[in-house]
C-alpha cells in the first residue's frame, strides 16, 4: 500500500528518499509542491521518519505521509503516525497543511483516512495533540472522532479508542 485514497485526496506513504527531498526541501524533478510546502512541520515529521527508519527499519504503513490533491496531484501538507504502535497498541499522529488550503475540510478528511487505516490494522487507539492556542487543529481532532484527554500549560490531548471488532 503506496497510498489511501480519500473523495479529494491522496495520503502517499512517503520513501526515504522523498523524505530527505522534504527535508532539504529540494523537489524532485516528478515532485509537485504547494506554495509554502514543506513547512517546519513538515520537515520536522520527516527528520522523525528518517531517524526511525534508521533506527528500526521501515515502519510499513505506520510511517509519514504526503498529503496531496487527487485534482492535481499537489502536495499540500503532511500527516503520519509518530512511529509504530506502544505497548498499549496505540498510536500517535500528527498533520499539517500549507496556510493557502486550511479551512477546506482537507486535514479533517486526511485524519479521518489515518485513523481508518490504524483501526483496520489492529491498533487500539490513537493519540494526538494541538498547542493550547490552535483552536482549528483540536477542532479537526474531534470532527475525526477524537475526544479531549487532558492538557497542560503548553498543549491539550485527544484520543481514540477504538471498540474491540470495529
Amino acid at each position: 500500500m503506496d497510498a489511501l485514497l480519500t473523495e479529494r485526496l491522496e495520503l502517499h506513504r512517503l520513501t526515504p528518499g522523498e523524505a530527505e527531498r522534504i527535508v532539504g526541501k529540494v523537489p524532485g524533478a516528478a515532485d509537485r509542491w504547494a506554495e509554502g510546502y514543506p513547512g517546519d512541520g513538515d520537515v520536522a515529521g520527516a527528520r522523525g521518519f528518517l531517524g526511525g527508519c534508521a533506527a528500526h527499519g521501515d515502519p510499513g504503513v505506520f510511517g509519514a505521509y504526503e498529503i496531496r490533491r487527487r485534482a492535481d496531484r499537489v502536495a499540500v501538507g503532511g500527516i503520519g503516525f509518530h512511529g509504530p504502535p506502544d505497548e498499549g497498541r496505540f498510536v500517535t499522529v500528527g498533520y499539517g497543511l500549507v496556510p493557502g488550503v486550511r479551512g477546506q475540510g482537507y486535514a479533517t478528511e486526511a485524519l479521518r483516512a489515518l485513523l481508518q487505516l490504524a483501526r483496520a490494522q489492529g491498533i487500539a487507539g490513537a493519540k494526538g495533540d494541538a498547542d493550547l492556542g490552535n483552536l482549528a487543529s483540536q477542532r479537526v481532532m474531534e470532527a475525526a472522532g477524537m475526544r479531549y484527554a487532558g492538557e497542560d500549560e503548553r498543549v491539550r490531548y485527544y484520543r481514540l479508542e477504538f471498540a474491540a471488532g470495529e
